[in-house]
């Protein structure tokens, strides 16, 4: 009898673990989907399958080290998958980038720059996978280089490689523009 109340303390104690787990990440590891994803339904589907994974595979995982960087994986192992499934041409809507604030720029600035940041979107959406995923770790949810290596599974030059090569490629494209000349 003892052998089996240890087996459900233990199997309780790994689902409170992983329940503190997501409750922790859920907010943060949906934004870096939605980063990925070219729309918001596609961002929420994805997030419960990458659960789905991560629960699946919790109580086989021997190193709880990183667990951050190992949900971060699954995210964008799962993102990258569901990206090859669907059409690049999708695009979200304005309406959904609340990037800007009304009260302290004129409503024909805010246009300009939603405008100009659609179109970085784009460009972020079309750069190489490696490249977007990289750049969207390091700048919009600020994981250091060795995290981002752990996470997309590259070294760390790699890691730096795809951050330098995707903010060339998005400089070159942007060079000469500003929000007058959108």
């Amino acid at each position: 009898m003892g052998y089996i109340n240890n087996m459900v303390n233990k199997s309780h104690n790994w689902y409170q673990e992983f329940e503190t787990l997501i409750e922790n990440h859920n907010r943060e590891i949906f934004v870096f989907i939605w980063r990925m994803l070219p729309t918001t339904e596609e961002a929420e589907d994805c997030l419960q399958d990458t659960f789905l994974k991560a629960y699946k595979a919790y109580p086989r995982l021997n190193n709880h080290d990183n667990l951050r960087a190992w949900l971060y994986k699954i995210a964008s192992n799962t993102a990258n998958t569901r990206l090859k499934k669907i059409s690049l041409e999708q695009k979200r809507t304005i309406d959904e980038i609340d990037l800007f604030t009304t009260n302290e720029k004129s409503t024909h600035q805010n246009v300009e720059n939603s405008l100009l940041m659609e179109e970085v979107k784009i460009a972020i959406n079309l750069l190489p996978q490696k490249q977007r995923s990289a750049l969207i770790l390091k700048n919009f949810q600020h994981f250091n280089y060795p995290e981002i290596a752990l996470i997309l599974n590259i070294s760390e030059e790699s890691a730096r490689a795809n951050v330098y090569q995707a903010m060339k490629k998005l400089r070159n494209q942007f060079r000469n523009r500003t929000p007058e000349n959108v």
